[in-house]
């Protein structure tokens, strides 16, 4: 449950940082520091899903150290569920993202700031737009796994966020 309420918590900050920070100062670097939450989100979501197999004795093992192995580990327990498949891609394709090298900036200042880069010989652009959707399909996917785990969004919050 703490790493489902971490969750939450960093989707408040990536929520903030999208409807405020991203809106007053529109740098590529806002874009990085929302995709360093995001990331953390669904690291604790990963982490949320392999102790709920541990619970529901699906899986009996040691918990892999990298975040890689942990994601294929919960790829591969709930291999039946699209929504979950989903959300791992994105968790990787975020990851990915965060390490490109070459990375390019335009427009920035301005109302369409474009991250560009390219990963695994496929150019990837995130700007303001498709941030705020990589984040709605997150916030559905925090949603997804908290009634998955049969717990309510009021227990994991202390102040009335609409959001969660």
């Amino acid at each position: 449950m703490q790493s489902l309420h971490d969750a939450v918590e960093e989707l408040k900050r990536v929520d903030h940082l999208i409807y405020v920070s991203l809106k007053y100062t529109r740098t590529v670097d806002v874009i990085i520091n929302i995709l360093n939450r995001m990331v953390d989100c669904y690291a604790f979501l990963v982490d949320a899903l392999i102790k709920h197999a541990e619970e529901q004795k699906r899986w009996a093992g040691e918990v892999p150290g990298s975040a890689i192995e942990k994601a294929d580990l919960v790829k591969e327990l709930y291999k039946d569920d699209v929504t979950i498949q989903d959300n791992i891609d994105l968790y990787l394709l975020l990851r990915k993202l965060l390490r490109a090298k070459n990375v390019e900036r335009e427009n920035e200042y301005r109302r369409h700031v474009t991250m560009k880069t390219i990963i695994d010989g496929r150019e990837e652009i995130v700007n303001i737009d498709i941030i705020t959707n990589y984040y709605l399909f997150q916030r559905d996917f925090l949603q997804t796994v908290q009634k998955m785990l049969g717990v309510k969004p009021e227990d994991l919050t202390r102040d009335d966020n609409p959001y969660f």
